[in-house]
Formats: structure tokens, sequence, C-alpha cells
């Protein structure tokens, strides 16, 4: 009889594994950091041919964060981390895995994730970046999502920083009024408490890679004194090209995020969509019929700040406003690559 109820147990074991009612990733703990010096649009109108009104009616900023000149991408990240940990209730020795999502490291190798790992004294964590520009978190976050439910490790950090003052030609009126500095993170779990990962579908097209890029730096066109003199280390972007594609693949990648989680466009309960830009924002509320106070906007404090606007914005939402158990978030990005993303979000009972 022991022997029959043994073999129960492995195949009960088996279906549920394999039916699809093993682990689930959640996020348990937040947290975020903006460095304390705020760029308005009227000290850029000082640094270059601009206005207010300008760049109000084109981007919806009002103001950005810089990070001080002492202060780094890791630096930023690591202000998240230890925030994230102290909502999830984890110690740094309790994480597996530490991802951080950036476009400015701190060096090109070692990776920033590795130095966050040695400043929180996270030493049994393995540690890794990943570059996908403004949609790395959502890249990040899918990382950390199959890890928990392969059932690979048990407590995943997500980190998305970015010190996109280090590369922004503040003589270029079409970027530099665009950009911030600032840092956010989350803690991955298959705890159920917190967020439910329901769905994460990514994409990206590298045949338009040279609407958005960083031309010099790489092994391709390595620093030089001619690409200083050129400008070549200074974020290069064709503003419409990325304004039309943005809102197209966003769409559709939410598109399909509903339909792997086999929901209707209406079970949407917020929109928490990467602050590029207020005019993408608004017209991808539209296409959704999602409420005005339902989208959650930031773009007119911190700017773009790449990898870690999406999460910032999130981070804020949930400690501003009441998100009830069952609501369903979804989360939309879209970067050079060109890369682009969508997840869906679920509260749980309980946590965060």
């Amino acid at each position: 009889m022991s022997i029959k109820l043994s073999f129960a147990k492995v195949v009960l074991s088996y279906v549920f594994e394999g039916s699809g009612l093993k682990k689930k990733a959640y996020i348990i703990g937040m947290g975020s950091y903006l460095p304390e010096r705020v760029l308005t649009n009227q000290d850029l109108e000082k640094m270059v041919e601009t206005s207010d009104e300008w760049i109000v009616s084109r981007t919806g900023m009002r103001e950005r964060r810089l990070a001080r000149e002492d202060e780094f991408t890791s630096d930023m990240g690591l202000a998240a981390a230890k925030k994230a940990l102290k909502s999830a209730g984890k110690m740094a020795s309790e994480i597996d895995v530490i991802i951080v999502t950036t476009l400015t490291p701190d060096y090109l190798f070692p990776s920033t994730a590795a130095l966050i790992q040695c400043a929180l004294g996270a030493q049994q964590a393995a540690a890794f970046d990943v570059q996908a520009a403004c949609t790395g978190f959502l890249y990040g976050l899918s990382i950390a999502k199959g890890y928990i439910e392969s059932g690979m490790y048990k407590n995943v950090l997500v980190i998305a920083s970015e010190k996109l003052s280090s590369i922004v030609n503040y003589r270029d009126r079409g970027t530099c009024v665009l950009f911030g500095d600032g840092a956010a993170a989350c803690v991955v779990s298959g705890e159920a408490k917190g967020y439910l990962i329901k769905e994460i579908c990514l994409g990206a097209d590298g045949e338009l890679a040279e609407f958005l890029m960083l031309p010099a730096g790489g092994c391709r066109r390595p620093a030089s004194h001619e690409t200083v003199e050129q400008g070549l280390h200074y974020i290069s972007m064709s503003g419409k090209e990325v304004f039309k594609h943005a809102v197209r693949r966003m769409e559709n990648a939410a598109k399909e995020c509903l339909e792997k989680a086999s929901m209707k466009e209406e079970e949407i309960d917020w929109l928490v969509p990467h602050q590029a830009n207020e005019r993408i924002i608004d017209a991808l509320a539209k296409r959704f019929g999602i409420a005005e106070e339902k989208v959650f906007k930031t773009v007119a404090k911190y700017g773009n700040t790449s990898a870690s606007s999406l999460p910032i914005a999130l981070d804020e939402l949930i400690c501003e406003r009441e998100i009830k158990p069952g609501e369903n978030m979804m989360l939309l990005a879209f970067g050079a690559g060109f890369a682009w993303g969508a997840s869906i979000l679920t509260k749980s009972e309980g946590g965060l």
C-alpha cells in the first residue's frame, strides 16, 4: 500500500508540474531612487535654444533629475535595491541572482550587477547585466520570472538604473530635453504576496537600430579623438521614427499579452507605460479606452530615464494609489534596438 501511495505522489507531482500549476513569480517588494538635483525647462532655456512651452507641448516634460558628478549607475541602483529588499522583507543574503538592466553601466566590464552585489554584501548571488535600452526592465523581469517558475532560484533582484546625463549632448535641443537619471528595483519570488507576473511579451527589430543609438564607444567605433570631436559618444535619435514605431509596437505587444493571458482590454485596471513622451502615453491610453485617472504618468517630473522609467512609475503607483486585490496592470515599454515589450501584473491578497 505504501508503495502505491508513493507512486501516486510521484504521478501527482508530475501532473501538477506539467499542467502549469507549478511555481508562479511575484513581485514582492519594490523601491526607487531619484537624484536630488532638478533640471527644469527654465534651466534648459539658458543652455540651449528651446522654451518651456516648446518642451511641454511636444513631450509633457517640465523637469528631470540629474545625478551628481560623483554619483554613478551602481550607486543609484544600490540605493533602489536596498529599498526593494526592505519592502520585500528580505536580506541581501537571501538573494540568489542580481540582474541589472542599464545602457549606462559604470564600466563595459565588470558588470554593474557585480559592483552592486559587492556593495550589498550578497556574496552568494550570481550577478549580470542586461541591455535592452528602455525596455530593459521588462527583459530583466522576464528572466527573473523564468528563474522562479522553473524552480532554479527562489529570490531574484531586478535593478534598472541609468545615468543618461553622462551620454546626453546638452547642446542638442532635440535630445537634451528628454532624458534624466534614476533607478528602481524589485524582488521577484515565488511567494504569493504582491503582484503576480501573469504574462510578458517581448519583441525587437534590429533593422531600425540606426534611429536610436550611441554611435561610438563599442568595438565597431572605439573611442578616438575623431569620435569625440564628432560628438559620437552622445545619444543620436530620429524622434519622428521613434514616435511612429513606439505607439504601434507597444499596442501590438499589449494585445499579444492580453491574448496569452486570455484577457480582454476592459480588464486592464491600470496602464503603466514607459515615460518617454506624454503624447505617446495618451495615444496608447486612447487606443485601449483607458480613463485618464487610470494611466500613471511621471514624465512631467522625471522625463525619460530609459530602463528605470517604467519601474520608477510602477513603484510610485504602488506607493500612492490603492491597488485592490485582483486588479490588473498593463506595463508597456519601447526603446532602442528597437526593442519593446508588455507585461500584465495582477495584485494578490496581502503584501505590497
